[in-house]
């Protein structure tokens, strides 16, 4: 009965803490590669002592996830998380109303989200795990956050579980002297994963720059003279979109459908047009993009979010579908207000503009759109160096020079709050 239990006899090389006088372990590793198992084990190890009762090296832990269902339900609940790891005799007790887990021996875990860094101040730990890092949307401020409260113990120690992604705090942290990293591909736990999930998963995406990521678990550099990075993304990001004078919905419509076919790019974009044309500014509100629908499936995505942020104008790129494109829009909304656009000049020059309005500090996201924006980073002098065609951007592009670049075709509407 206790086999099953005995992480040390089952874990792969990548899932066992390295040697030496550490503070941070970072586990780097594709989709499905065990770094959740890794990190539900990590914790196990330190909360737990000879017997039940008796105490471990760690008595308080800092359960940091994206937001707090995400901890409860992947790093407490899920399939690979604490309480599925652990053996009958030492499984903790969830106090859902404290959301935290209690040990026999008197060890608690409690759960944080980085949505909330401030929840992080004031309580003190002496050991952390930290899942998903590259995903957080405030990870510097979280991290920052959760370094001040790791200061009890003899050894605070703490455990980073990521597909890695190229932002800042996880470079700081890969650079530290105190930290050590174990990388593995996701094909390192193919034994614990289905056999046509990772043929799938490498027949589409072989030879690309997502593979590398969320595959190979590399993290990976921008490309050379790349028109946005993610740390410029990064910064110009708002919680709120505030007052908006019109929003456009902007599609990218595929040429074909099914599961091997391009992206529907549909991003919505507003405008506030305050002062000069020079002095508006414009929000990032939403990457609605579908993948392997038929035309009206996409088209009914496209005019669901034009309701839903009710929109000004729906603007779509008609240079594969002609007429049809708009004729599939109107089957689903025949009185949508609705302008065709037709591509005359190749991708990178129509980003080229687009790409100044950034850098002019005049576009900003509200959340993250994390495939669209690796596409973003995926563009420059040479063109587009990711696989396949950059829907969602150029869904973004065509909504941006609607909504910013060609300002002379409207009218001022009225002033609409989106909070």
């Amino acid at each position: 009965m206790a086999l099953p239990f005995l992480f040390e006899f089952w874990a792969l090389e990548h899932q066992l803490p390295p040697e030496g006088d550490w503070r941070s372990w970072v586990i780097m590793g594709g989709r499905g590669a065990g770094k959740t198992r890794a990190g539900a084990e990590w914790v196990r190890a330190m909360v737990e002592g000879p017997k039940p009762r008796d105490p471990g090296r760690a008595r308080r832990v800092a359960l940091v996830g994206e937001t707090i269902d995400q901890v409860r339900e992947v790093m407490v609940f899920g399939e690979s998380g604490i309480l599925a790891c652990s053996p009958p005799d030492r499984k903790p007790r969830w106090e859902a109303t404290r959301k935290r887990l209690i040990w026999d021996n008197g060890a608690t875990a409690q759960v944080f989200s980085a949505h909330d860094p401030e929840s992080l101040r004031g309580p003190q730990f002496d050991a952390a795990w930290c899942d998903e890092l590259a995903k957080w949307r405030r990870a510097s401020e979280t991290w920052d956050m959760l370094q001040f409260g790791l200061r009890v113990g003899d050894h605070p120690q703490q455990v980073i579980t990521t597909t890695p992604r190229n932002i800042p705090v996880l470079r700081q942290i890969l650079e530290a002297g105190t930290t050590v990293v174990t990388q593995a591909a996701t094909e390192a736990n193919r034994a614990y994963l289905a056999q046509s999930f990772l043929e799938d998963v490498r027949a589409r995406y072989a030879g690309t720059r997502l593979a590398r990521q969320e595959l190979d678990g590399v993290l990976l550099e921008a490309v050379e003279g790349a028109f946005w990075s993610h740390d410029g993304l990064d910064a110009a990001r708002v919680d709120v979109p505030g007052e908006l004078d019109r929003v456009v919905v902007a599609v990218d419509p595929p040429v074909s459908s099914g599961s091997g076919a391009d992206e529907c790019g549909i991003v919505v974009v507003g405008v506030r047009m305050r002062g000069a044309v020079h002095e508006w500014t414009a929000v990032v509100l939403e990457d609605a993009s579908v993948q392997g629908m038929k035309p009206l499936g996409w088209a009914r995505a496209a005019v669901e979010a034009a309701h839903r942020w009710r929109a000004d104008k729906l603007v779509a790129e008609v240079n594969q579908g002609g007429d049809l494109v708009e004729s599939v829009v109107r089957q689903v909304d025949p009185l949508i207000a609705y302008r065709s656009v037709h591509a005359s000049r190749g991708k990178r020059a129509r980003a080229e503009p687009v790409q100044a309005l950034y850098e002019q500090g005049k576009v900003v996201h509200c959340g993250v759109f994390e495939a669209l924006e690796d596409q973003m980073c995926l563009m420059g002098p040479a063109g587009y160096q990711g696989r396949g065609s950059p829907d969602r951007l150029d869904a973004l592009v065509w909504a941006l020079h609607d909504a910013m670049l060609e300002p002379a075709q409207w009218q001022r509407p009225q002033i609409r709050a989106l909070y």
